[in-house]
């Protein structure tokens, strides 16, 4: 059973750890929630993509490609700014992450978008070398490299937050999850 918070979003009866002092999660959990929200996106790109080929009687892959990434990234942002705006992702559930603002309160519908658009920070620079014309594999390898410094670089900030979260003004936090109660 939900209840609301002040500020009118759900709230799981769960508690929010560390999130007076604002200190991220360790950056090894972070990464593996992030490669484990990869993995559950591929059912959401599944659907989406069904929906779209469907809708748009496309027959072949490469047919209405960049409407299907258009329609993919308005996709994407109803999923985590959804999401987002009621704490958490199923698998930042899983790790034990949640998302807050700065004051440490649950985001705004609004506040989500921004992380959302933010968070392609993680893919932009790979991807203009893509658009740029940089061989596939290289742009895999930048990637990879990209997502590694990006990963390292929130180590520089006084919180461990990642920089696309200082940017959009909120952070991720240690999830507390309700300890279910013994019977008497």
């Amino acid at each position: 059973m939900s209840r609301s918070t002040s500020s009118g979003a759900p709230h799981s009866g769960s508690t929010v750890a560390g999130a007076a002092n604002g200190m991220a999660p360790p950056l090894l959990r972070r990464m593996a929630c992030w490669l484990y929200e990869g993995m559950l996106l591929f059912g959401v790109v599944f659907i989406a993509g069904y929906l779209f080929s469907t809708l748009t009687q496309t027959r072949h892959a490469l047919d209405n490609r960049h409407a299907l990434q258009g329609f993919l990234f308005v996709v994407f942002s109803i999923y985590f700014v959804w999401f987002w705006s009621r704490g958490y992702t199923l698998a930042m559930k899983t790790w034990h992450i949640r998302v807050v603002d700065a004051q440490g309160r649950p985001l705004s519908q609004t506040r989500a978008l921004l992380r959302y658009v933010l968070c392609w920070l993680w893919f932009l620079p790979p991807l203009a070398a893509y658009a740029a014309g940089v061989p596939v594999l290289t742009t895999l390898l930048l990637q990879v490299l990209w997502v590694l410094l990006w990963a390292a670089a929130s180590r520089l900030h006084p919180q461990r937050q990642f920089w696309h979260d200082a940017l959009a003004g909120t952070r991720l936090v240690h999830l507390e999850l309700p300890t279910p109660r013994k019977k008497n």
